[in-house]
C-alpha cells in the first residue's frame, strides 16, 4: 500500500469464507438471527482513492451490472461524508477480482475498506465501534470487514468476538451463477432452527482438527442453493472425492481447508476444465487495521 497525503493507492478489500453458518431464528424485525465465523482471506480486491478539495465523491471506473449510486463503496463514502460534515471528497478506483454473489463478501468488503481508508485519508480519526456501527447500515458484513479480526459472530453478524485460527490454505471454487442472498433468506424451505452453539464448543474442535472443523456445524443455506442451482451441487460433488468441503454465505463459491500450498494446489490440478478457483491463504487480521482505533 502507498500512503500520501494526497492519497491512498492499493487498499486492500479482503473475501472471507464463513467456516460454519447456522440460523437459529427471526428476529422481530424480520432479520434472521444466525452465528458464523468468519475467516478473512489474503485475496480480494484494491481500492485506490485520490483526495479531492470540492468535497466531489466520485466512483472513477465503471464495474458491470454495478452503477456508480447503487455501488456499495459510493454509499459508504457518502455515508462517512453526510455524517463527518467533512467538506472532503475523493476519486475511488476499484479493481475487482471477487466475484459477485458468490458468498466471499466482495462489496462488503470494498465498503469497509472504503470507510477505512477515508477515516484515515480525511483525517476523522472515528474509532472502529462507530465505523463498525455505520457500516451495520451498508450490510450486515461490513462491520466484519471494519472489526479487521477472524471473529465468532452472532445477531445479524455483528455482534463480532476474536477468535483464533490456525493458518491454512483455502482451494475456492465458484460456480458460473450469482446467488441472490435475499432470495436464499426468504425460501420456505431454509430452516431457522438450529441450536445455539457457543465459542468454547467451536474452538474446542479446533484444536482437535487444525485441518478442517468438518465434523462442527454446517452452512444451514446450503441445502437451499444446492436445490436450486445445479452448478454448486456438481462442485459439492466433485469435493466428496477430493476434501472435505463447504459452501461459504449464501453461495454460490464452495471451499476446502489445507495445511499446505501444495496440498490445496495439487487438488486445484484435478479440477474439470473450464472452473474457475483460487488456492488463498488464511490472514489473521485486515491489513487496514490501523486506520481506526
Amino acid at each position: 500500500m502507498i500512503e500520501t497525503t494526497e492519497s491512498l493507492r492499493d487498499c486492500p478489500a479482503p473475501a472471507k469464507l464463513n467456516l460454519f453458518l447456522h440460523i437459529t431464528g427471526r428476529r422481530p424485525d424480520g432479520y434472521h438471527a444466525l452465528q458464523s465465523v468468519f475467516q478473512l482471506l489474503d485475496w480480494g480486491d484494491t481500492l485506490h482513492f485520490t483526495l479531492r478539495a470540492d468535497g466531489e465523491i466520485r466512483r472513477r471506473n465503471a464495474i458491470a451490472g454495478v452503477p456508480e449510486e447503487s455501488d456499495l463503496v459510493v454509499r459508504a463514502a457518502k455515508l462517512l461524508k453526510a455524517q463527518t460534515g467533512t467538506r472532503l471528497g475523493v476519486d475511488i478506483d476499484i479493481e475487482k477480482r471477487l466475484p459477485m454473489g458468490a458468498g466471499l463478501g466482495g462489496g462488503s468488503s470494498d465498503a469497509a475498506t472504503t470507510l477505512l481508508a477515508l477515516n484515515r485519508l480525511w483525517k476523522l480519526r472515528l474509532s472502529r465501534e462507530t465505523l463498525c456501527s455505520l457500516g451495520l447500515t451498508l450490510g450486515a458484513d461490513v462491520p466484519f470487514f471494519v472489526f479487521g479480526r477472524n471473529a465468532f459472530a452472532e445477531g445479524v453478524g455483528e455482534a463480532l468476538r476474536p477468535v483464533a485460527l490456525p493458518s491454512r490454505y483455502f482451494l475456492v471454487v465458484t460456480p458460473k451463477v450469482h446467488v441472490p442472498t435475499a432470495a436464499i433468506f426468504s425460501d420456505k424451505s431454509l430452516t431457522r432452527n438450529s441450536e445455539p452453539v457457543t465459542i468454547t464448543d467451536f474452538l474446542a474442535q479446533q484444536s482437535c482438527d487444525a485441518r478442517w472443523p468438518d465434523s462442527f456445524g454446517r452452512n444451514d443455506m446450503q441445502p437451499v442453493v444446492v436445490g436450486k442451482y445445479a452448478e454448486v451441487a456438481q462442485v459439492l460433488e466433485w469435493f466428496d472425492r477430493v476434501a472435505p468441503a463447504r459452501m461459504t454465505g449464501s453461495g454460490s463459491s464452495v471451499f476446502a481447508a489445507f495445511t499446505s500450498i501444495a496440498e490445496a494446489e495439487a487438488a486445484q490440478a484435478k479440477l474439470p476444465a473450464g472452473w474457475t478457483s483460487a488456492v488463498v491463504r488464511s490472514l489473521d487480521t485486515h491489513p487496514l487495521l490501523a486506520f481506526a482505533s
